[in-house]
Formats: C-alpha cells, sequence, structure tokens
C-alpha cells in the first residue's frame, strides 16, 4: 500500500447568465510538462488577484491491472461511447472530447442524456477538452437542466480519475503514474469568495463586506443565511429566523429548494444548503443544486458549508460532511486560506448511446 500526491492546476471562469458556453477549470496534471506547476493567468478568471486552486490526487491503493480504455478509442458517426463515474452519487457521464474545443453534445442532448426515465440517467455530462493557456486539459460540464455551472467538486475528481484511465496510467511507481487507481481525490479548491457582489447575492453585507447569518424570507418564512462563493454561488442556512436547529431531513427539499434557487436576491439563482451541527467537526447537510436540483453530493457545497459553518461560529475548521451520498472531509485551512476537499471517486460502467 502506498500513498502518492500529485498536483493539479485549475483556472476558474467568469460567470454571468445562465445557461452559457464557457470553459470551465483548465487542468493541467503535469503527466508531460512539470514547468507548468505555476499557471498561467486566465481571462477567465473571476478575480485574478485570488490564486488559482490548485489539486492533489492522492493515491491509496495496491498496484492493480491497468484498466483497458479501448473501448472508448472506436469511432462512429451518430454515437457517444461514455462511462458513467460517481463521487458519493453525484453521477456524471464522462465523454472523451480530447480531439476538440467543441462538446460533442449539446446542451439539449444532455439535458436528454441525463433523464433518468428515458436517457442514461446522471446529474451532469463532463468533457474532457484540450487543454489551454498553457495546461493539458481543459474540463467542461452541462448540467442536467442543460446550464454550465462555473464548478463541481465532485465532478473535478471524477475528472482526475477520468483522464487516468484515457492516459492508461496506472501503479505508483512514481507521481506521473499516480493517477489510475484512485480511492481518495484530494482537491485544492482555493479560497472562498465572500464578498456579497461576487458571491453574487443583492442581500445587504453585514459582516466585513460578507452576508453572514442574514434574513431572507423565502415563502413566507425567514431563514438565518451566510452566503459563499466557491467559484459558484452558494447559500446556507443552518437554522429559521426563529433561531431553531434545523433537522435536515424533515426538509421538503423539492418544495423549498427552487424557492431559494430563483429568489430575487441570487442575481445567478444559487446553490443551497441546509445544515445540521452534530458537534464542532461534524456537519450533516441537504442540498438543492442549480440546474440540478436535489442531489445525493455536491463537493462545493460541502466546502461552502464549512466556510459558513466557521464564520456563524458552529464548527472548526477541519470537518467531516455527512452528505446522502457518503462524508467528506473538508478543510478550510487558515495559513493560505484555501479550502481543500477529500472524497471518493469511482466508475460505474461503460456505455452507447444514439446521437
Amino acid at each position: 500500500m502506498s500513498i502518492t500526491s500529485l498536483p493539479l492546476a485549475f483556472s476558474l471562469p467568469t460567470r454571468r447568465s445562465l445557461p452559457s458556453r464557457r470553459f470551465l477549470p483548465s487542468i493541467s496534471p503535469f503527466l508531460r510538462h512539470p514547468k507548468l506547476y505555476h499557471s498561467k493567468s486566465s481571462p477567465f478568471l473571476r478575480n485574478p488577484s485570488i490564486q488559482p486552486p490548485i489539486a492533489s490526487i492522492i493515491v491509496d491503493a495496491p498496484n492493480m491491472a491497468p484498466s483497458q480504455p479501448s473501448f472508448l478509442d472506436h469511432k462512429e458517426s451518430g454515437v457517444l461511447h461514455f462511462v458513467k463515474y460517481h463521487g458519493l452519487g453525484n453521477d456524471f457521464i464522462m465523454v472523451d472530447n480530447r480531439e476538440s474545443m467543441e462538446p460533442r453534445v449539446t446542451p439539449e442532448q444532455a439535458m436528454k442524456i441525463c433523464n433518468r426515465n428515458f436517457g442514461v440517467g446522471a446529474d451532469g455530462v463532463i468533457f474532457v477538452m484540450p487543454g489551454f493557456n498553457g495546461t493539458d486539459y481543459t474540463m467542461r460540464i452541462f448540467n442536467s437542466d442543460g446550464s454550465e455551472p462555473e464548478m463541481c467538486g465532485n465532478g473535478v475528481r471524477c475528472f482526475a480519475q477520468f483522464i487516468a484511465e484515457l492516459e492508461n496510467l496506472h501503479g505508483t511507481q512514481s507521481i506521473s503514474k499516480a493517477l489510475l487507481i484512485l480511492v481518495q481525490v484530494k482537491v485544492d479548491m482555493g479560497q472562498p469568495i465572500l464578498l456579497a457582489p461576487d458571491v453574487p447575492t443583492r442581500l445587504p453585507a453585514n459582516h466585513k463586506g460578507a452576508v453572514v447569518r442574514a434574513e431572507i424570507l423565502v415563502d413566507g418564512i425567514g431563514w438565518n443565511v451566510t452566503c459563499v462563493s466557491m467559484g459558484n454561488p452558494h447559500c446556507v442556512t443552518f437554522s429559521t429566523k426563529q433561531g431553531e436547529p434545523l433537522q435536515v431531513d424533515d426538509i421538503k427539499l423539492e418544495e423549498v429548494g427552487p424557492k431559494f434557487e430563483h429568489h430575487e436576491m441570487f442575481p445567478s439563482r444559487t446553490n443551497t444548503e441546509f445544515v445540521q451541527v452534530f458537534s464542532r467537526s461534524h456537519l450533516k447537510m441537504r442540498v438543492w443544486e442549480r440546474g440540478a436540483g436535489a442531489t445525493l453530493a455536491c463537493g462545493t457545497g460541502a466546502c461552502a458549508v464549512v466556510v459558513a459553518a466557521v464564520l456563524e461560529e458552529h464548527a472548526e475548521r477541519i470537518c467531516t460532511v455527512d452528505l446522502p451520498g457518503g462524508p467528506l472531509e473538508i478543510e478550510w485551512r487558515e495559513e493560505d486560506n484555501h479550502v481543500y476537499m477529500t472524497g471518493p471517486a469511482e466508475k460505474v460502467f461503460y456505455g452507447s448511446i444514439p446521437l
């Protein structure tokens, strides 16, 4: 058993409206270009003063035989070959799109593919695309409603594992071959964005330019919320205005979630996390994701939850966050202000679907 770490560089894009077509995190796994350790500044960065996140791939597994990606090499007109992955039940259709900067499916086709009754079924479609601006790969994702988010924490972990399969990397002999067998993937998600206009939210700032434990009225009920962006907007709540701690299993997510998502205080819509505090190091959340609805896991949401819990003095900076699909380990590191997420990424099956 051995553990190896591999750095990856991300560039986060600006987002102004939904849906839209733009690049998602540009990822450099340094498989061929070690000199790329310092990623170049990107015109897609929301705030150039914020350092791009650096991801570390943590391998904790014995050597095994390499996977067989030959199925994905088949090229047939009108047929999409894919691999389905999930991170704690947050599932994605992974597409090898390395030969073109144009996604192989449209947002409308992605909606059909993600349909759980008439398609494959997934929370989104992720494309591995050629790198740009000095990086090896670019990631784009279409949600199940055809919109395109800025960031996806669970998707990033699946993306890293899928790259390993595409490159037929295996074993743990060296850093350059540390990607294939992943049990836990650790990602540096960068610094949280707290300034209200940058989240963005129209709620008035009440804490050093941030929105912390502020009141919002949703469907006639007052909620205490903290707003955080991890590259995408999040509204985190631990209690109603009456101060009653949430019992998240009792939340009628399908009813209240869309009302938060489309609330006028969130000009780009929002993801919403409902959180229950078990202890200062153990939280439980349910999430309504912008563009996807109720999902089993949301990596950026778990990161936002820990940031909000620290700001509201509910928790310490290292927490286990329970999601319906399983736990994530989140750390908001004080020395660099970065948020680190650790969790699994697992392959489910191979498939083909006519377009």
